[in-house]
């Protein structure tokens, strides 16, 4: 009977883990799924003409 409480918390942490990935999936668009899409489009459109929201100061000199 050792086997079966060694195989039990592998087992149990494997069904939690399906079922973690299914409600992920299942959760994925929705209404906002658009308005995600364009911030996402937008950010890659940025990072491709160099741009950065970040805006860093250094002292002694002007951005």
């Amino acid at each position: 009977m050792d086997y079966v409480s060694a195989l039990v918390p592998p087992v149990v942490m494997a069904v939690f883990f399906v079922g973690l990935v299914r409600v992920i999936v299942k959760t994925q668009g929705g209404a906002a799924k658009a308005k995600e899409d364009a911030a996402v489009d937008a950010a890659l459109a940025r990072a491709a003409r160099g741009e950065s929201d970040l805006k860093v100061s250094v002292p002694g000199r002007e951005a």
